[in-house]
């Protein structure tokens, strides 16, 4: 459960808004460069803290106890330079170290992803694509709770984008809870439950993909976006009044970092 509000010197950047996550749930956070969606995303991995509300996964509220909070989740950022002296293989064993997993789940983490073969080459010369997918590997380690994924199929190619809904699906199917933003509608309008969409901070639109596809039919989040993003569109006008606002979610359940 999140409700949670984010500003920086007086200006709010991310406006009051509730979330709840199911188990097993995927929930794609949409919008264009800029519109707040990686600060969504940070303040719900703990690198960003909001300025009001709560967030809670499985009942552990992050700012009380984060450690426990933060070993129930997997996070893959937009941006990120692994270190170019080492391997595929080096990266994933450490990152398995750090979360207490063995090597070969850092292995079957690469196959995963389509790396294994790739796993005694040096990050340096990975192309974008293969780096977003040993991002994807490291966050999937331990299979946590929840999965918060920023930009995960940029740089992608036709194929690892369904490679991408093929993993989340299996992921959904597990009990892992999905969180990923995205402004490129295809892969969400495949793999999503629900769908938020985001415009200056401010979720406009969140509903199931149920509801977009009985009103929009089956290009249901490009149409909907469409509607939403208008090439010339008013000002948000947001409320003068601001609520102490929480973001809820249960994921299922993992001590430790290792499943329950």
């Amino acid at each position: 459960m999140m409700q949670v509000e984010k500003a920086i010197g007086g200006k709010t950047i991310v406006h009051p808004f509730d979330l709840h996550v199911e188990p097993g749930q995927v929930v794609a956070v949409c919008g264009g460069n800029g519109a707040g969606k990686s600060t969504i995303l940070r303040m719900i991995v703990g690198i960003t803290q909001p300025s009001a509300g709560t967030i809670e996964l499985n009942g552990i509220n992050l700012k009380q106890d984060r450690v426990n909070y933060l070993q129930q989740i997997g996070y893959m950022p937009d941006h990120f330079n692994f270190p170019a002296g080492l391997t595929a293989s080096e990266c994933m064993r450490f990152y398995a170290s750090l979360r207490g997993r063995t090597a070969s789940e850092a292995d079957e983490a690469l196959k995963a992803v389509g790396l294994h073969e790739a796993r005694n080459k040096k990050v340096s010369v990975f192309s974008k694509g293969m780096q977003q997918r040993l991002l994807f590997a490291q966050a999937m380690l331990g299979k946590p709770a929840l999965l918060v994924l920023d930009e995960p199929t940029n740089g992608l190619d036709p194929y690892w984008m369904g490679a991408f809904v093929d993993l989340v699906n299996t992921l959904k199917r597990e009990g892992i809870s999905v969180i990923f933003s995205t402004h490129q509608l295809q892969a969400a309008n495949e793999v999503a439950d629900r769908a938020l969409f985001v415009i200056n901070g401010t979720i406009v639109r969140s509903a199931a993909m149920e509801e977009y596809r009985a009103e929009y039919g089956e290009l249901a989040l490009h149409r909907a976006f469409s509607e939403l993003f208008p090439r010339e569109r008013q000002p948000i006008k947001h409320s003068e009044k601001t609520s102490s606002v929480t973001v809820t979610i249960r994921g299922r359940e993992s001590r430790n970092g290792r499943d329950a």
